[in-house]
Formats: structure tokens, C-alpha cells, sequence
């Protein structure tokens, strides 16, 4: 009996909490896990890459040096070269075959991009689209690798795979040896006119039919070695035109045979000036040095209009050394103006430079080097002093692309040498992004073929930065929160997170570009603050600067240096196509009632009914025309303090809530992020305070919160992200009192700004 009896009380008791859990299971909002840490999402740390997101005690990174001599056929649009490449395997692994990139073959007929591109017949498609979409135009394109040699000239054996080449090592290369090996190669330069999209290999030539001459921008122009390192050994994914480039770091030395009216543009810095150049360029040449209130023209316009017109057959050598860098690129023609000045950064004066045929005038002269010295100098306060030589910006049509210490860029003024303002912030943008990538990849050297937005969205933050502080009446796209707003209430099917393959993203410039840029904007101005950001982007860039940092290493060294839990903000922002949307629920305003506000009170009961729940008036609960509902503060029961002797001193703190307005907000998250809450409040004076909440006050329940505020005056306004920083995709519900119609948030937000 006595055991039945116990049996009946444990199943009251487990009824009891499974209908207990039940409820709470029901009522409770589905838990999300926004607050959780990435630490089971990230690679683990090891000596290699640390915890802290800094390179480890044991990090190591492969290097290749190279020769490089190649010859321009100005007749035929070709180029024929060869080179050695020195090989240093600093990993602890035993190497059996290299991997090389072939990216020239891309532009090969039977190149996986063209049978991978899908399309759909349109009515009325212009020709030189359908043309490029079907691979109509009849270029023989891609590398012709003639041989592949150890140094005795033995030949190596080899294996093109699309983009790829695999060379065969006779044996293996042990950690710490290098090897040398040498390929010749030939290829034909591709018209970026029939295929100028996103896919054209970034490189290639345009032809000026009024004069008969061309435009060589020259890159992806030679085998270059693939990165192997310690998280994914081989990088050989192929290259199809999106993911852009992994590279490691090396010296040059490229000999570079050009007819000899050509002025050439490089990776580098010229060795043999006297033999390429005239004696008045060599002395305009030499006072750019030393220049810095504005640019040296020295190749003029003139001269170029003469060069063109003569079309010299005589061939010259111009000789580059780089050092420390990962890629080589040049650009060369007899159109060719030539501008430089000097800039100050730190204890070094690299050089401004500017490269353009007479069509790009009087744009280019204007504003090219002038936004190259805004880019580098501004770049160089948030990450690293500038290191190279120069940073030269070469005008070519419709392109931006980057490479060390050089990058081609679009953007022309009319026939006639006019252009709009639309034209010349074109210009100044693209020069600034393109000139910026020398930090982002090219310095602090991520993996492009496979992280977008460590490279374009973290360069196009610094470009924002860059742009802000240089041009302050120059139109911003791409940081400010409001401006992701369209692409976030966007259809969510073609939306990728940032963290996905660059080849799998669909809204290219949307996602990598600018949502990373407003995600580390949005870090800056709202989340950490400015100084915090800075300080911790600083120490990433100078950790990794010349190294090659992953994800992880990004999020953690922010966090590290900063002391800020932001793996809320990878989860959401990076992992997730989430979007932010908060609004004003309720708004209760209350005050003390006086005749309970005093100690001497302490013996009179509270009712139940005094303590007011009424929304923020009686009569209207949409807005404040109620007046406030009266609460009571008393004493503090003695059970309140548990084993504490002292006490609080009730009398003067109830004095101090005496005659002050309080205001219980709820706040709801209506959206898939978490963000911080900022709050306008106007007060009746016509005042207003920006008030400012972290994340962390949705850590407990995600998508509903209430928080009591007191106010020494009396608000009549109250608006959420009133500057627009938290990227809200509604703003209608973010104003109490509740108004129509749905614009009054505009209104408020032009009284505030």
C-alpha cells in the first residue's frame, strides 16, 4: 500500500513535468542558437594557426621565384615566352609532382567554362552577345606549352588537366629543398571586345580602329605555380572565371621584348630605363621621384600622338625586377601617357602612376593618380605601410583587375572629352578598389578561388573608408547599411551565404562585394565602435600581411584583439542569408505614485490593481496621450537581503525615481538576425538621445525582449536604427506612436539627420 502509494505520487510528480515541458516547449519561442560559438564550425587550432587567429610557432608557406622572358608580336597579337621556376618546398611534406595554373585556358575552345555557362534563347539578343555565349567567335586561345625541362634540359613529364598542369618530379622534393625547372610556352591574345565578361580571363587586348593600334593589358600571362599549404594542401581547383586567384609569394626577374615606340607598365620596377626610355623621360622620370603636390607628366600626349602615327618595327627590351610579390602583370602600347608623382608613407616615397591612351583624356589626367595616392596612403592607416615601389592604375575599356603593384582600369570620357560627374566617381571608384587589392589579396595573400569576400569584401570596406575620407561628395554604394537593404529583402533562392565557393555564388557583386563591406561597416560604426575595429583590423592585417590567412584567422584575430564576442555576427552574417528586421511592439510610461514614493509609506498595503499594465496611455495604448500610469516603489523586504547585515539606503534611492518618466519597450525581432538595438528617443523640449544596446540583449530569448528605460523628461518619439545602420529591411515598425502613414519613419529620420 505504502508502495503504491509512493508509485502514484512519482507518476503525479513525472506527469506533472512532462506536461510542465510540454508547455514550456510551446510557449517558449523556438530556440535558434544565434548566441552559440563558431567553435565547432572552424578548424581547430594547431601550431600551424593558433586560437588566436595569428600564424602559429610552426606556420610555413612555399615560394617560387621565376625568369621570365617573353616577346610581344605587335603583328600577329601574340606573345611567345619561357622561364625558370625555382621552387622552395618549406612544408614538412615530401613532394612527388608540382601543380602549375594554365589560366591563359580559359580562353581555349574547349574550355570547361563555355560547356558549363548556361543561357536561354531571347528575343532580340544582339549579336556580339549570342556570339560570345556560344563560343562563335574564331580565336584559337590557351596555352601552347612547347616543353617542360629540369635544368640539365632533360624533359619533365607533364599533365594539362583544363587549367591545371601537373609536373612530375624525377624524385621527390624533400621539406626544406628546392627545385628548378623551366616551360616554354606561347600563346595568342584574346580580343576583350567579343568576349568582355565576368569570364574573359581578365586580360587581353583592345584595338583603336580610328589609329590602327592596340592596348595590351597582359595578365595570367605565364605557368605560374599553385599554393599548397597546410589546410588543403594542392589549390588546384580549376579556373573558371569567377574564383579568381591563389598565389604564392616570390621574386621576379621578366625581360619583356616590345616594339620599341612602346611604353610599358608592369609589376616591378623598370632596371634599364636609359635603354627604353628618352633622355627627356628619363629626367621627367627621375623629378616624379621627388614630386608630391601633383603628377609629372612623363610621356606626353604629344609624343604618343607621334608614336602612334609612325608604328616603329624595332623591337626593345624592358628589364623589371619585383621582389616579394605573388603575381606579374603588364600592360604595353604606343598609346601609351604616362603620369607619377611621389607619396609619403611612413619612411618610404613609392610612386603614383598613371597609364593612358589619349582617349581617356582629360578624365585620366585629372583624376587617376590622384585617387592611386588617396588609395594607398588611406589603405596604409588601416592595415600596413604601402611596401612596393608603386601603385599604378593603366586605363583600359570596361575592366577593373588588380595585380601587385598594378591594376587595369575602365571608365572614358566621351569623343569629345566630356564627362559626368556619374563617369568621374566611376573612376575614381574603380581606381581605388583595383589600387586597394594590393593590400587585399596581393599583400595580405587570402585564397581567392575559394573565399570571395576576403579579398573584394573586406578591399571594397577599405575602399568605402578609402572613399569617405578622400572624397566626402562622392555618392557611396557600397558600406552604408541602407544601401544592402534591396539585396536583403531580395528572393532568398538566388542569395548565398559569404561563406560559400566563389564559383557557387549567384548575386556576384551583391554578396562578396558589397554585404561583406556593409558587414564590416556595420562592425565598425555600430558594433565595436571605431577605435576597437581599428585596432583589431590593423593587427589582422599586420599579421598576415605577406602570409596567407583563412576565415578563421580573420574571425578570430578580430575577436582577439578586441575582447569582443562577434561569433554571433560571423554566424549570422557570414554563415547565414539572414536578414535584419526589428520593430517597436508596445510601449508602456509609467511614473512613481507620489504618495507612495517616500519611506514613511512603507506600512500602507499595495492593491493588485495598483500596479498599472495599461499600454502607454489608458485611452490610447498607440501613443502617449494617455499620460502615464502610476506604479508604487516601496521598502525592501528584510528576505530580500538573505545573509547581508547592511542594507540599502530605500529613502534616498526612491528619491532619485521621484518625478522621472519610465518607459517598458518591448522590442521585437521579426527578422532571422540578431543585431544591436539602437533607439532614438525625442523628448518633449525637442530634444533627442541616441541610445545604444548590444546584441547581447537578445541572448536569451531571440525574437522578444522588454527593457525599462528611465528618462528625466517626457518623450513624445521613440525610433529604431533612426541613421540606418543595422541594414532593417522594414522601417515602418520601428516609430512609436504608432502613425500613418507608413513613411512618418522618413520624416523622423530627415528631422534627425
Amino acid at each position: 500500500m505504502y508502495m503504491k502509494k509512493i508509485f502514484l505520487l512519482l507518476a503525479c510528480i513525472f506527469s506533472g513535468v512532462v506536461m510542465f515541458a510540454q508547455e514550456v516547449k510551446t510557449d517558449a519561442p523556438k530556440w535558434q542558437g544565434k548566441f552559440e560559438q563558431l567553435d565547432q564550425l572552424l578548424p581547430t587550432p594547431n601550431e600551424y594557426r593558433t586560437g588566436s587567429g595569428a600564424p602559429g610557432p610552426k606556420y610555413w608557406q612555399q615560394r617560387a621565384d621565376y625568369v621570365v622572358n617573353a616577346e610581344l608580336n605587335d603583328d600577329n597579337q601574340s606573345i611567345t615566352g619561357s622561364e625558370t621556376v625555382t621552387y622552395f618546398n618549406n612544408s614538412p611534406d615530401a613532394l612527388k609532382y608540382l601543380w602549375l595554373q594554365l589560366d591563359q585556358n580559359i580562353n581555349a575552345k574547349d574550355n570547361n567554362t563555355l560547356k558549363t555557362e548556361t543561357m536561354s534563347v531571347r528575343d532580340s539578343v544582339s549579336t556580339k552577345s549570342m556570339a560570345s555565349d556560344l563560343g562563335l567567335y574564331d580565336f584559337d586561345g590557351g596555352f601552347k606549352i612547347k616543353s617542360v625541362k629540369d635544368m640539365t634540359g632533360k624533359s619533365l613529364t607533364y599533365t594539362i588537366n583544363q587549367t591545371m598542369m601537373r609536373v612530375d618530379l624525377p624524385q621527390p622534393l624533400a621539406a626544406g629543398q628546392k627545385y628548378s625547372f623551366s616551360v616554354a610556352w606561347s600563346f595568342n591574345i584574346n580580343d576583350r571586345m567579343h568576349n568582355a565578361t565576368p569570364n574573359d580571363g581578365r586580360s587581353g587586348m583592345e584595338y583603336f580602329p580610328e589609329d590602327g593600334n592596340y592596348s595590351y593589358i597582359i595578365a595570367q600571362w605565364f605557368p605560374r605555380m599553385c599554393v599548397y599549404d597546410d589546410v588543403v594542401g594542392w589549390q588546384n581547383k580549376q579556373f573558371l572565371g569567377q574564383g579568381e586567384f591563389t598565389l604564392a609569394f616570390g621574386n621576379y626577374e621578366v625581360n619583356l621584348t616590345v616594339p620599341s615606340d612602346h611604353i610599358v607598365a608592369a609589376t616591378g620596377m623598370v632596371q634599364n630605363p636609359k635603354e627604353v626610355l628618352t633622355a627627356d623621360q628619363q629626367a621627367r622620370f627621375e623629378k616624379a621621384k621627388t614630386t608630391f603636390d601633383k603628377p609629372v607628366i612623363i610621356a606626353t600626349q604629344e609624343e604618343a600622338i607621334v608614336r602612334e602615327k609612325t608604328k616603329s618595327k624595332d623591337k626593345k627590351t624592358w628589364k623589371f625586377k619585383a621582389e616579394n610579390v605573388r603575381d606579374f602583370a603588364f600592360a604595353t602600347s604606343r598609346k601609351f601617357i604616362w603620369d607619377a608623382q611621389a607619396v609619403k608613407i611612413g619612411d618610404k616615397t613609392p610612386l603614383a602612376m598613371s597609364y593612358y591612351p589619349k582617349e581617356g583624356n582629360p578624365l585620366w589626367e585629372q583624376e587617376s593618380t590622384k585617387a592611386v595616392k588617396a588609395a594607398i596612403t588611406t589603405y596604409s592607416k588601416y592595415t600596413i605601410d604601402y611596401p612596393y615601389p608603386h601603385a599604378t592604375s593603366v586605363h583600359h575599356a570596361s575592366l577593373g583587375m588588380e595585380y601587385p603593384m598594378i591594376c587595369f582600369n575602365g571608365a572614358r570620357p566621351g569623343k569629345d572629352g566630356k564627362f559626368t560627374d556619374r563617369t568621374k566617381w566611376a573612376l575614381v571608384g574603380v581606381v581605388i578598389h583595383e589600387v586597394g587589392h594590393n593590400f587585399f589579396p596581393m599583400i595580405i595573400n587570402n585564397d581567392e578561388r575559394q573565399w570571395t569576400w576576403m579579398d573584394e569584401g573586406v578591399n571594397t570596406f577599405v575602399q568605402y573608408r578609402t572613399q569617405v575620407e578622400n572624397y566626402p561628395d562622392m555618392p557611396q554604394r557600397r558600406g552604408p547599411a541602407s544601401g544592402i537593404v534591396p539585396y536583403m529583402k531580395g528572393d532568398n533562392s538566388s542569395q548565398r551565404p559569404l561563406m560559400t565557393n566563389s564559383e557557387q555564388v549567384i548575386q556576384f557583386g551583391s554578396e562578396q562585394y558589397a554585404k561583406c563591406a556593409t558587414g564590416l561597416n556595420m562592425l565598425r560604426e555600430t558594433i565595436m565602435g571605431p577605435e576597437l575595429f581599428d585596432k583589431a583590423f590593423k593587427e589582422y592585417a599586420q599579421r598576415w600581411a605577406f602570409h596567407h590567412p583563412k576565415p578563421a584567422d580573420f574571425f578570430r584575430t578580430l575577436e582577439d584583439a578586441s575582447a569582443v564576442d562577434l561569433d554571433w555576427f560571423w554566424r549570422g552574417w557570414f554563415y547565414t542569408t539572414g536578414y535584419c528586421d526589428q520593430s517597436i511592439d508596445k510601449v508602456k510610461w509609467y511614473q512613481v505614485r507620489k504618495e507612495q514614493s517616500t519611506v514613511e509609506n512603507k506600512g500602507k498595503s499595495v492593491k493588485k490593481g495598483d500596479l498599472a499594465t495599461a499600454s502607454a496611455g489608458e485611452k490610447n495604448p498607440n501613443d502617449f496621450s494617455g499620460g502615464p500610469q502610476p506604479f508604487s516603489v516601496i521598502p525592501t523586504d528584510a528576505r530580500f537581503y538573505g545573509d547581508f547585515q547592511n542594507r540599502v539606503d530605500d529613502k534616498a534611492l526612491i528619491s532619485k525615481m521621484e518625478n522621472k518618466n519610465f518607459y517598458e519597450v518591448t522590442l521585437t525581432n521579426k527578422g532571422e538576425l540578431v543585431m544591436p538595438v539602437v533607439i532614438e528617443w525625442t523628448f518633449k523640449d525637442g530634444t533627442k538621445e541616441i541610445e545604444r544596446i548590444p546584441a547581447e540583449i537578445w541572448r536569451n530569448n531571440e525574437k522578444t525582449v522588454t527593457k525599462v528605460f528611465m528618462k528625466e523628461k517626457e518623450v513624445t518619439n521613440i525610433v529604431l536604427d533612426p541613421k540606418l545602420e543595422t541594414s532593417d529591411i522594414r522601417t515602418e515598425d520601428n516609430v512609436f506612436p504608432k502613425v500613418a502613414p507608413a513613411n512618418k519613419f522618413e520624416e523622423i529620420k530627415k528631422k534627425t539627420n
